[in-house]
Parts: C-alpha cells; sequence; structure tokens
C-alpha cells in the first residue's frame, strides 16, 4: 500500500496496541493502531481489520474530511489488499438504490472500486489530493473526464456491475 499510496513518505513503522478497555473495532492515531481486544477474541480470523487501519497510517491525511471518503478508500485498501476477507464475511456490498456514495466505508469502496474500472488511477488521485490537503468535488470531474462524482454514482447505479 506504501509503494501505491504514498511511495516518498510513507509510514513503514507501526504500533499497534491491543486495548481490552476499548468497545468499538479498532481506531488509527498517526501510526499508532488500537484494536480491540473483544473484537479479536469474538472475531478471531479477522486480521484483515489491520489492511484497514494500516491504510490510515498510510493516508496520513491532514484532515479527516469528506470522512465517506477517507473510510472508503480505507475499506477499499482492505478489498484489494486484504487476503482473509472471504474467511471472515467481509465484501463489498451489492448496490442498492437506498446507498449514496456518501454511505462510507463498504459502499463507497464499491463505489472506488467501479470507478476504477473506467478511470484506473482514480483512487490514486483521490488519496494524492487528499494527502496534500487539496480535495474538493471538483477534483473528480478532473481525474473523470469532466464527470461529477454524482454524475459518476448515476452512471453506477445503472450499472453497478465490478
Amino acid at each position: 500500500m506504501c509503494d501505491r499510496f504514498s511511495p516518498n513518505s510513507c509510514q513503514r513503522s507501526v504500533q499497534s496496541t491491543i486495548d481490552p478497555g476499548y468497545s468499538g473495532v479498532a481506531y488509527t492515531s498517526g501510526r499508532i493502531i488500537v484494536i480491540s481486544a473483544k473484537w479479536l477474541r469474538d472475531n478471531p480470523q479477522d486480521t484483515v481489520v489491520i489492511t484497514h487501519e494500516c491504510m490510515h497510517v498510510v493516508q496520513s491525511y491532514p484532515r479527516y474530511d469528506p470522512s465517506w471518503l477517507v473510510e472508503g478508500i480505507a475499506d477499499y485498501a482492505r478489498w484489494k489488499y486484504g487476503i482473509n476477507n472471504p474467511a471472515v464475511g467481509w465484501w463489498l456490498p451489492n448496490f442498492d438504490s437506498s446507498q449514496h456514495y456518501t454511505d462510507s466505508y463498504r459502499v463507497t469502496a464499491r463505489f472506488l472500486a467501479w470507478c476504477e474500472k473506467f478511470y484506473p488511477k482514480i483512487v490514486n488521485q483521490l488519496n494524492a489530493v487528499m494527502r496534500n490537503n487539496l480535495y474538493s468535488a471538483n477534483f473528480w470531474k478532473q481525474f473523470a473526464s469532466g464527470k461529477s462524482v454524482n454524475q459518476l454514482w448515476t452512471e453506477y447505479s445503472r450499472n453497478p456491475k465490478l
């Protein structure tokens, strides 16, 4: 992930902590990944949660904004690079008309995977503008032949096949 998303400035040293007092799944702060002891106990095969959290380390975005894209790219990385997703029942959800690209996590990740079929560099490009604190919705038009994120979502909703 470093080579693809942050080749010149990737943090290659990460500290992970298993926290018995944390009730969520996992979170990242800087280079520190905290994983819930309960989550690991209840989901011992879900080591791929680390892929999502490591992507946050790689991202190193100056702002967590827009959050749907931050988490969508992290789940995209889990989908793309995770090696144990099927064993733990993790997948990208099928499209549903009630979804929206701002739903974050897996929904956004699937949308990004679909976008990448037509614009192979789009995830890398979005990641780069996020890392440089330059993100605006206008970048979608720049990276997707003049199409806005809303236009892409409309196309995706008509034919969401990956």
